[in-house]
């Protein structure tokens, strides 16, 4: 958190960044969402002496937002996640599929 961080934005990347280390995410990798998070909050509320365009002109906070970005991009799911929930659904073959024949089989 950089210098002269209010006690709300201490506790914010705090939250924020145990979060992410209880969802499976590195240390370094916590840190960095969670600063990254703070941040943009900051920039938002005018509480920052720069910010990017994307930070003040977004549609809604990170926390409005909720994940509504993932994967939202043209590929979607990775095949890696694909194939974690072909596992789970106990689908045959899973192991010799594309990404294409995975997301077929699970109906995507």
């Amino acid at each position: 958190m950089p210098a002269g961080s209010s006690p709300k934005r201490e506790r914010q990347y705090e939250h924020i960044k145990e979060s992410a280390q209880e969802r499976g995410a590195s240390a370094e990798r916590a840190k960095e969402i969670a600063a990254r998070t703070v941040n943009k909050e900051r920039a938002r509320s005018g509480e920052s002496r720069t910010a990017s365009r994307t930070s003040t002109q977004d549609k809604k906070s990170a926390y409005q937002r909720g994940g509504e970005r993932s994967h939202s991009a043209a590929q979607g799911p990775t095949k890696d996640q694909l194939y974690e929930e072909a596992k789970k659904r106990n689908i045959e073959g899973r192991s010799s599929m594309n990404k294409q024949q995975l997301r077929k089989a699970l109906g995507r």
